[in-house]
């Protein structure tokens, strides 16, 4: 199936119901007074977030959605049936925006979460609700409020721990299906990777990270150029990105220092924080080179980028590196996780009111 991660729907929630106008007549009761009840409320569009679902591929057949108008009020004081809410379902990680006024509305980050798009009309009042000790007659009822309805663009960004950046060819494919069980598309000419894949690496039972195999970049590709530019912005939700480095690139005379700051000037033009996310150089396809020259490839790129962070060397095909870039990545989420689970409690913590006990005294 195609991936398609940007879909644009229109959705209308349902118009309240009309208030009723009605009297009570009933045989030996004169004088029976206002019963007109109130309309019932219109139908609410949602999405739901549904994990076994991972495109958008739906809504380019389907693009319209209503949700049901609400009854109006009938007499004896009945109140019209609320109009039927309906669930649009939607990847896990999309976020939704208003097309006419560029408004966020909200992010879909959780299974079964819902989360509200469009708000149903309210029902109009039923002349009951206008009887008065002046009025005891009232003929006046209201319509009900009319439904919101919206455009929405909904993107869908890769919710990953661990990004995979580099150029076409670079190795990330085969590095997710040597750490994982995902199996996307490996061949040796670019651009073999057409939509992003997510696997699982598990190290125990209870420690793991989810990987993001992203499209290959080339130049230009913030500006639009190749296949990159879509996936760019599922790279915002990673935690750490490991930039692949071929060692032994398709053309001979290819400048590793100068692949890596291309990388970097994309991931800048693009978004800054990008370019501010802890990434580490993961050199690949060390197989294919003697060890001496491996050696001396990747120190001559260390010493010339004046690379400070973390760099791995590895290969995917023989297995080569691959624990320690796995163990590596887990031990550096959990103290992300301990310093941010850290940073939470002291935050609760200076926003509790002090009990009396705790006043300074004066």
């Amino acid at each position: 199936m195609k991936f398609v991660d940007e879909a644009q729907i229109e959705v209308r929630a349902g118009d309240g119901g009309n208030g009723a106008v009605s009297f009570r007549r009933e045989k030996y009761i004169p004088l029976g007074g206002p019963d007109g009840g109130d309309g019932g409320d219109g139908g609410s569009v949602y999405l739901l977030g549904d994990e076994g679902l991972n495109t958008l591929v739906d809504f380019r057949h389907q693009r319209k959605f209503l949700a049901e108008r609400g009854h109006n009020g009938k007499g004896q004081q009945r109140t019209g049936a609320k109009g039927g809410d309906i669930e649009i379902r939607v990847p896990v990680g999309t976020v939704v925006e208003d097309s006419d006024t560029g408004e966020i509305i909200g992010d879909v980050l959780q299974h079964r979460q819902r989360l509200l798009v469009a708000q149903g009309g309210r029902g109009g009042r039923g002349n009951v609700q206008f009887k008065s000790s002046t009025n005891r007659s009232p003929r006046r009822a209201t319509h009900g409020t009319p439904g919101d309805q919206r455009r929405l663009v909904m993107q869908l960004k890769v919710l990953a721990d661990v990004g995979l950046l580099g150029f076409p060819n670079a190795g990330k494919s085969t590095l997710i299906r040597a750490m994982s069980a995902a199996t996307p598309r490996v061949a040796d000419y670019p651009f073999t990777t057409l939509h992003p894949h997510l696997g699982v690496v598990r190290l125990e039972t209870d420690r793991s990270f989810v990987i993001a195999d992203i499209p290959g970049l080339i130049e230009g590709a913030a500006e639009g150029a190749g296949l990159g530019v879509h996936f760019l912005k599922h790279l915002s939700r990673t935690g750490l990105l490991w930039h692949l480095v071929d060692l032994a690139p398709l053309e001979e005379e290819a400048d590793l220092v100068a692949s890596v700051r291309a990388i970097e000037g994309e991931l800048a033009k693009f978004d800054q924080e990008l370019i501010d996310k802890p990434r580490w150089l993961v050199f690949s396809k060390s197989d294919l080179l003697d060890p001496d020259e491996v050696a001396v490839r990747v120190t001559q790129t260390l010493q010339a980028l004046d690379w400070q962070g973390p760099h791995f060397v590895i290969s995917a095909v023989a297995k080569q590196g691959l624990d320690e870039l796995r163990f590596a990545a887990m031990e550096a989420m959990e103290e992300a996780r301990r310093q941010r689970a850290e940073a939470e409690r002291d935050a609760q913590s200076d926003a509790r009111a002090p009990l009396p006990w705790e006043q300074p005294a004066e």
